[in-house]
Formats: structure tokens, sequence, C-alpha cells
């Protein structure tokens, strides 16, 4: 598309948009009276109308049946009762991530479930013992690596590969990434990294890595928290084997919301065996009251369950992803595109963006490098009603998420950007 900078093109992007009428389901957040233009949906989405009156439902639900709650089908809408709660998203999760029903899952928080999987996908044998991730992903994945590997008595410095991008260079080349698996494919355990990285913004190519894993003979996990609700994915046909994500970001379930995960059908025949950190809740449904020794698990990614679900935060969670599943991803991926396209458009010529130009390459973030004056510029951009994310020492990262940013939010951040760095 050929884009011009002019206030009107963005107002008439805005009435062909066929997502337009999303943007009202959920509460802009305002200042002084009026809505600021919001671009911090990577690190928390915004509140969906529809989530008050699903928690009001099932306080009434705890006020009118109490324990009964959990075995009861609500008589109003027909819901599951609270004891299959996690069942009530399945749909829509398996089509945001691209999976079957029984492959994810509702639960926990991320690293909570990173740290499950880990301890049933990570398992060194023999002289594959390495785990190869990229340089700089996300502290607490980094954090996990270093406590499991030690957990297994092993020494983080010698067992975890971390491909860094070239000299020069923000984001990482595919064919690097590649050619460091099959450099090391008699030594490798697992390939795990995040499917987009936070801090640039960056797509990996999701597919060919779970390729090049396989055929390095190891096993291949996500983090999804930034790719989740953002881009395209596919983890059954790509034969990815786990993943886990977050749902407060794209999927706008609260802050803190409900985690999820997806684990490949092709390790379910085998689940019973595979070593894990158990619960309850976890537990063959059919058999869990009866309080029995031997953890026998629920099939699917629902064995992988361990708490009692907190009731509340999962009406949020279920409400919130069904908003993104109507969408559908194709059209909220198209019309992301086109968003970050038009501020690419808008910005690129005056200011340093670290995340790729390819659209293939990015989801609805930009990453913008300003040295020197760059908290000064994000300080002024938050004055102006503009709500952007800081990272230390010096980017501004704006997530114009598709669900509720419109073409005119694009053009108002694009050339506010232009007066301020003008003016400094």
């Amino acid at each position: 598309m050929n884009f011009i900078n002019e206030l009107d093109f963005a107002r008439q992007l805005d009435q062909k948009d066929p997502l337009r009428s999303f943007r009202d389901r959920f509460y802009i957040p305002q200042r002084n009276g009026q809505p600021l233009r919001y671009f911090c949906g990577n690190s928390l989405g915004l509140q969906p109308k529809a989530v008050r009156a699903a928690l009001d439902h099932e306080l009434s639900v705890w006020q009118n049946l109490a324990v009964e709650g959990w075995f009861d089908e609500d008589e109003v809408v027909r819901n599951k009762p609270w004891l299959t709660i996690h069942e009530r998203s399945k749909p829509a999760l398996a089509h945001i991530v691209g999976a079957l029903e029984t492959e994810v899952c509702a639960m926990n928080n991320l690293t909570v479930n990173m740290h499950l999987l880990l301890t049933s996908f990570y398992r060194p044998v023999g002289k594959r013992t390495r785990i190869l991730t990229i340089g700089g992903d996300f502290p607490s994945d980094m954090y996990a690596f270093e406590t499991h590997i030690r957990a297994r008595s092993l020494n983080p410095d010698d067992v975890l590969i971390e491909v860094y991008p070239r000299p020069g260079h923000e984001t990482w080349q595919m064919a690097d990434l590649l050619r460091s698996i099959a450099q090391h494919a008699d030594s490798l355990a697992l390939v795990l990294f995040s499917g987009v990285h936070y801090y640039t913004g960056q797509v990996f190519d999701m597919a060919a890595v779970a390729q090049a894993a396989h055929d390095a003979g190891a096993l291949v996990g996500f983090d999804l928290a930034h790719g989740v609700g953002n881009v395209v994915l596919q983890l059954h046909h790509w034969q990815v084997d786990f993943a886990y994500w977050c749902s407060y970001k794209y999927l706008n379930a609260g802050p803190g919301g409900v985690s999820g995960i997806f684990v490949h059908e092709r390790h379910h025949a085998s689940a019973a065996m595979l070593p894990r950190l158990a619960g309850w809740w976890g537990y063959d449904q059919s058999q869990r009251f009866a309080m029995t020794k031997g953890f026998v698990p629920m099939p699917g990614a629902d064995g992988w369950q361990v708490s009692t679900p907190t009731v509340l935060a999962m009406a949020v969670h279920d409400t919130a992803v069904q908003i993104t599943a109507e969408a559908g991803m194709p059209a909220l991926r198209q019309k992301s595109e086109l968003l970050t396209g038009y501020l690419y458009f808008l910005l690129g010529d005056i200011i340093r963006i670290i995340t790729p130009e390819d659209p293939n390459l990015r989801g609805c973030q930009l990453s913008l490098l300003i040295p020197e004056q760059g908290k000064t510029i994000f300080d002024q951009l938050t004055q102006a009603g503009i709500i952007g994310d800081w990272r230390e020492p010096d980017c501004v990262r704006l997530a114009p998420a598709p669900l509720y940013t419109s073409f005119e939010d694009v053009w108002e951040v694009g050339n506010t950007l232009r007066r301020l760095l003008a003016r400094s």
C-alpha cells in the first residue's frame, strides 16, 4: 500500500477497517476526560468491557451455589461447572495457536508453566544435555534455564548455548540460528526460545526452527508471551513439542492473567511416563475425588494442571480470548501489518527502528532507539497522551495492537514523535 502522511488518509483507513467495531468492545484509558493513544498492549492489553459482567456472573454463582458451583451446570448461561472451567477457552485457544483442543489448556502463569514443561521435556541423557536458546531472551526464561540445569547437577556455563545477533546487528539471522542447531546436533537435548522477541519485536521462523531441532534429534519449545494473539501460529502443523504463553498482553486477559500451554498430541500417549511436577487438578478427573495414591494424568495438555484453577481469573481469561478468536488471527494479522507498516512509514526516515522492516519478520511492535534524549522523548510522549513502553538504556517500544488501535492513533503518534524529535 502507498501510505500518505495525512490525517484524512488515516481516517479513510479506519473507515475501511473490517475490524473497526472491535475497538468499541474495550475501555480506552482516559486522562482529563480525553482518550489516550494506547501503544502498550505488548506489556498489558486493555480491559474488554465484557469482563465485568463475566466476573459478576461468577460472583453470583459463588453467592447462590457456593461449593455446588464446582459441580452444577450454570442454569443462566449454560456454562460448564467450575470443575471443567478450563474447557471453556479450549476452542478459542486452539484457533489462536493453531492446535487441537486436546493440545491446549489454560492454567497457572507463564513462568510456572515453563517450569512444569521443562520438567517434562528437558531430559538430558548421555552427551545430549545442552539447551540452545537466543542470547538476551527474557530474563525469567534465563533464570528458569539456570535452575533446571543446576537441578540436574549440570553447569549452565557448559550446557546453555546462547546464540546472539551478529556484531553490529540488533536482530538475528535465521541462517545463524539454524547453523548453530546443526553444529550442536550431537549434544542438543532441547531448543527453546521466544517465538517473538520481547525487546526487538522480531518474529522467528518457528516452523524452520522446529524442523531443524528435530533433524538434530532434539525437542523444541517456544515461549509465546509476545507471540500469542499477535502472529499467526500453527503449532500442531509445525510439529512443535510444547509451548507456553501469558494472556495479559495481546489476549487482554488482565494483569497477571491466566497462562496457557500447548503439548503436541504425539506426547499424549506416553504422558503418564513423562517426568513431571504433578498436582491433584491434573489427575484423571473421573477419579480425582477418590483421593487415591498413584498419579494418573488427565488426557492431553490437561494432565499438566497442578492446582485448583482461580475461577474469577479464568472467567476473565475466557471472555477475553473469545474476542480474539472471534476477530480471527488471519484478519488481526492483516491489520497488524498495515498498522506497523504505516507507523514505519511515518518514522522510518527520522529515527532508528531496530524491529525488522520486513513485515513477515515482525509482530505488532516497533522498537525505536533514541540515544541520549530517549527517556526525555518518552516522557514527553506520555505527557502528550501517548502510552508506550520504555526499555533501558534507550529503547521506546510502540505496539499498535489491532483489536483496539486505530490508524488515526498511529498517525497521531507518528506526527507527535516527529515534532518532539525536531524540537530536541
